[in-house]
C-alpha cells in the first residue's frame, strides 16, 4: 500500500487504537506506559474524563464562530491563566509556534510603540527549539533544521544557553527582547540555573529589553509548578504556551503584561482559530485538574521519586545511561550508548519515550502518573539496560 503522506516523519511501526490514563493500546491489544506523552502534550494521559466531557459537551453546541465575537469561554480562560501567572493580557492561538511568533511581533511592536523603530533584534540561545515555522527555526539557529530552508530570516543574536556574559556582549542599540527556554527541550534536556533565570530579568530591567520565556513544553505543571520560572521566583514580561495547556487538543497561548502588550491594539495581530470554543473548553477543564488543591505538589513529590529511581538506574549501568537532567517530570537519560537504540528498546520493553539533543532520551510522563507507573518504568530501563549487560 503506497502512503500518502508526505516523508516528513521516520514513524515506529505502531498504532495506537484507544488510550486511558498513561497507557495506549494498539489494535491487537498491546499495551504501552506513554511517557512520551505525545511530546509533553498529554499532561493529564489519554481520554481524561473531565476533559472529555467538556469537549463533547462543547462539540454538541458550538465548535467555530472567529473572533469577530465574543467567546466567554476564552474570556474565562483568560482571567484565569492571568489569576495564576504574571500576566495581565493573553492572546490565544492554535500551536507552540504560533506563540513564539507573536511574542516577538510583541517584542517589536512595544519598542515601535515607544520610539524606537530600530529594536528589532533577539538575543536566544543555542540549542534552542522554539517550532518550525521559518522565524522561530530561524531564532533557534539549529543548522539541522534550517539546512534548506534559506535564507535564515534576519533579527536573531544567538549566545550560549547559561552564560550571562556572552549574552551582555550581544545586546546592542538595536536589541528588544531576549528569548529563552527556562529548560531545554529539544536541546537536550538542559535547566537553566534559576539564578541565569533571575540574572536574565536583572538585565532586561537594566536595557529596557523584554525578557520572553518559552514554555511550551516546560509550562503547564511539567516541573510541579503551573510555570517553570517560579521555581526562581520571578517572571518574564511575555511567555508562550501550547503543549499541555489543551492537554491534546491543538492550543497555544501569549501571556504578556500590561507594559508589553500595550501597543498590540485591533489590527495588529490575530488568528481565524485561534480561541474557538472547542479549545476553550478543554483548556479551562485542565485548569480545572491542575488548579486543584495537592495536584502540583503530587507532580513533584512523583517527579522526586523518578528522579531518585533513575540516578539508582545510571549507577548500575554505567556503560549505557551517564546521568540524569531536567525538571519535574521533564527528565532526561544522557546516553552511552546511541539513544536511538535505547529509544527502540523501551518501545520493545512497552515503555514510549522521545529523543533529544546530547544523545539524550526525553521522559516527559503525563503529569498524573503515580508510584504503579515509576516502577514499571524503572523496570522497563532497567531489563532494556541488562540486554546491554549480557550482551557485553
Amino acid at each position: 500500500m503506497s502512503d500518502a503522506l508526505m516523508p516528513t516523519y521516520a514513524r515506529a511501526d505502531l498504532a495506537f487504537e484507544r488510550g486511558e490514563g498513561p497507557y495506549l493500546y494498539t489494535a491487537d491489544g498491546r499495551r504501552f506506559l506513554d511517557f512520551a506523552a505525545g511530546i509533553a502534550v498529554n499532561a493529564l494521559g489519554h481520554s481524561h474524563p473531565h476533559l472529555v466531557q467538556a469537549l463533547q459537551e462543547q462539540a454538541a453546541k458550538l465548535w467555530h464562530v472567529s473572533n469577530l465575537y465574543t467567546i466567554p469561554e476564552g474570556q474565562r480562560l483568560a482571567e484565569r491563566l492571568t489569576a495564576n501567572s504574571f500576566a495581565e493580557r493573553i492572546f490565544f492561538c492554535n500551536s507552540g509556534a504560533e506563540a513564539v511568533e507573536g511574542a516577538l511581533k510583541i517584542a517589536r511592536r512595544y519598542h515601535f510603540a515607544a520610539g524606537h523603530p530600530e529594536k528589532t533584534r533577539v538575543i536566544s540561545c543555542a540549542g534552542a527549539f522554539h517550532g518550525r515555522t521559518l522565524t522561530t527555526l530561524s531564532a533557534a539557529g539549529n543548522p539541522k533544521y534550517l539546512d534548506g530552508f534559506g535564507p535564515v530570516s534576519e533579527g536573531f543574536d544567538s549566545v550560549p544557553f547559561g552564560n550571562m556574559n556572552e549574552l551582555r556582549n550581544a545586546i546592542t542599540p538595536e536589541t528588544a527582547a531576549i528569548l529563552v527556554e527556562p529548560i531545554q527541550g529539544e536541546g537536550g534536556v538542559r535547566p537553566a540555573d534559576l539564578d541565569y533565570l533571575r540574572a536574565l530579568r536583572a538585565v532586561c530591567d537594566e536595557y529596557d529589553l523584554l525578557l520572553i520565556f518559552d514554555e511550551i513544553q516546560c509550562g503547564m505543571g511539567r516541573t510541579g509548578k503551573l510555570f517553570a520560572h517560579q521555581w526562581a521566583g520571578m517572571a518574564p514580561d511575555v511567555m508562550a504556551l501550547a503543549k499541555g495547556l489543551g492537554s491534546g487538543f491543538p492550543i497555544g497561548a501569549i501571556l504578556a503584561t500590561e507594559k508589553a502588550a500595550e501597543a498590540m491594539q485591533p489590527g495588529t495581530h490575530g488568528s481565524t482559530f485561534g480561541g474557538n470554543p472547542l479549545a476553550m473548553a478543554v483548556a479551562n477543564a485542565v485548569l480545572d485538574v491542575m488548579l486543584e488543591e495537592g495536584f502540583l505538589p503530587e507532580v513533584d513529590r512523583i517527579a522526586r521519586l523518578l528522579w531518585q529511581e533513575l540516578n539508582d538506574l545510571v549507577k548500575r549501568y554505567p556503560h549505557v545511561l551517564a546521568g540524569v537532567r531536567g525538571a519535574g517530570l521533564m527528565l532526561g537519560l544522557q546516553c552511552v550508548v546511541p539513544n536511538t537504540e535505547v529509544i527502540a528498546k523501551l518501545r520493545e520493553e512497552g515503555l514510549l519515550t522521545v529523543g533529544a539533543a546530547e544523545n539524550v532520551i526525553r521522559l516527559l510522563p503525563p503529569l498524573i502518573i503515580d508510584e504503579t507507573q515509576v516502577k514499571e518504568a524503572v523496570q522497563a530501563i532497567d531489563r532494556a539496560c541488562a540486554s546491554w549487560a549480557e550482551a557485553a
